[in-house]
């Protein structure tokens, strides 16, 4: 943590089940219940059907790949991730979903390695085996000394922020909840004597404010306000007007970073009064490779996300406002890509491809390929911002 910043990681879903459970050295039951798929050991040889042999079993590591180095090298402040499998043994498979994400308890080195701060799991696989997996879930991330937000044994631990405390004397606060645009079921949601999700029926006005609420009963001078959120279809670079509307009154309210994910590919980076929202961060960690239907969207290409905020007020940005914590002063993005189960570093023309994605559905943001073959985000020429 430099004088004046903190530096967050964030990224996508990050999905160690199914397959990637079944590389690692202690594999649950690959049984499935998906319509074409059956055994979890297809998705490897999916996998390996494209790019070559996968080894098993696996290093923990061995799914980030590159992404570790280049994580050591940001030296985040704090690790956000959404932690989008149920780490359980449970068989209960939740009726009237497609597909079911489990990773064994045993293999939660897998996660560990890379040291996430927060772990959201307010998401659409958490409860993919009942309630019972949630809190063998739980326990099994408590266990191994892991914060976690989104998802508790009641309303009340589901709504629970994670905080991370900082040198400076504030705290990084995490608030997650998943939206039913997610495929989220509302029967997921955590209750007075239920465990669940944390969870926003819908993008309204009374939504977000009751989220503000709870933002402001937690956040203190000096806190960095980070709000999590499992929302959004899986495709598509379209994000509709309420969605918009529902994280600036986030930031209106106070939150400093709106942390979107549930879509299989980036979308679109917005700058509102300073603050960074990320709409869809996309998937880091999953097993779909080999999996076609969609390769127009390139969901092999996955970001790292290393945001830097204010923490302490500095030079004014506008001739109106000064700058103070929570705005956003830089914004880097990590391309990598998934190849035989494990993220390797993007070539140049996908890098480049990348940029000119971003850059189009990104409106008012203007994304730079640097040099070291990583992108940033600046305001358009001539315009002011981080």
């Amino acid at each position: 943590m430099s004088d004046g910043v903190v530096t967050l990681f964030v990224c996508g879903d990050v999905m160690l089940g199914r397959g990637v459970d079944q590389i690692l050295a202690h594999p649950g039951d690959p049984a499935l219940r998906e319509d074409y798929v059956r055994d979890a050991r297809t998705y490897v040889r999916l996998a390996e059907s494209v790019n070559g042999p996968v080894p098993a079993p696996v290093d923990p590591s061995w799914p980030w790949g590159e992404a570790l180095r280049s994580l050591e090298e940001a030296a985040p402040d704090v690790r956000i991730v959404n932690l989008e499998t149920a780490v359980t043994r449970a068989d209960a498979f939740a009726p009237g979903k497609a597909v079911h994400y489990r990773m064994h308890p045993a293999n939660l080195p897998a996660l560990t390695v890379a040291r996430p701060d927060v772990c959201v799991l307010a998401n659409n696989h958490v409860l993919d085996f009942g309630r019972a997996g949630l809190e063998e879930t739980l326990g099994s991330l408590a266990g191994a000394g892991l914060r976690t937000a989104g998802a508790g044994r009641n309303a009340d631990e589901a709504w629970a922020p994670a905080a991370v405390p900082l040198r400076s004397g504030g705290r990084v606060l995490v608030l997650a909840f998943g939206m039913r645009t997610s495929g989220i079921p509302p029967g997921w949601a955590a209750s007075a004597g239920l465990p669940g999700v944390a969870y926003v029926p819908d993008l309204s006005a009374d939504s977000a404010a009751a989220v503000v609420r709870r933002v402001r009963r937690v956040k203190r001078a000096g806190d960095i306000a980070v709000v999590s959120v499992h929302w959004g279809d899986n495709w598509g670079y379209h994000i509709p007007q309420a969605q918009i509307r529902f994280a600036h009154a986030l930031v209106d309210g106070g939150v400093d970073v709106v942390h979107g994910h549930s879509s299989h590919h980036p979308r679109r980076i917005e700058l509102y009064r300073d603050r960074l929202i990320l709409h869809g961060c996309g998937d880091f960690v999953d097993d779909y490779e080999g999996i076609g239907g969609y390769e127009k969207y390139r969901d092999d290409l996955r970001i790292a996300y290393v945001v830097t905020v204010a923490t302490a007020p500095g030079r004014p940005v506008d001739t109106d406002r000064p700058a103070a914590t929570g705005r956003l002063t830089g914004l880097r993005m990590i391309p990598v890509q998934a190849r035989r189960m494990r993220l390797e570093p993007a070539p140049d023309e996908d890098r480049a491809w990348l940029r000119t994605t971003l850059d189009r559905i990104s409106e008012g943001v203007r994304i730079v390929l640097e040099p070291d073959g990583t992108l940033t985000a600046a305001p358009p020429a001539g315009g002011n911002g981080p």
